[in-house]
């Protein structure tokens, strides 16, 4: 198992023939708030800070919420940062635009 700490950006992209597609994101946002892992919402994307393995879970819970919400469809972007040597966190990225 992966337990350091990394950040995953995640874009959710969902269709759907009869539901606007920031209700369905609203849906993704959520439940990455009810996982309680450290987040950061931004335009267009949203920031995940956790252990590997949770946010990959996680990444699938993202999904579920979307179809269960209505989606047709979805395109889902990931970026993701890790390092050999210890944790990943928004802090030190964000730290000096603060």
């Amino acid at each position: 198992m992966m337990k350091k700490q990394i950040n995953l950006a995640v874009q959710v992209l969902p269709a759907s023939k009869e539901i606007h597609p920031y209700k369905l994101v609203d849906a993704a946002i959520a439940i990455i708030n009810e996982s309680g892992l450290k987040y950061q919402v931004c335009p267009f994307e949203t920031v995940i800070e956790g252990p590997y393995d949770e946010v990959m879970v996680l990444v699938e819970k993202i999904q579920l919420a979307c179809y269960n919400a209505g989606a047709d469809s979805m395109i889902v972007n990931m970026k993701l940062q890790s390092s050999k040597d210890g944790d990943v966190s928004i802090d030190d990225k964000m730290e000096k635009y603060q």
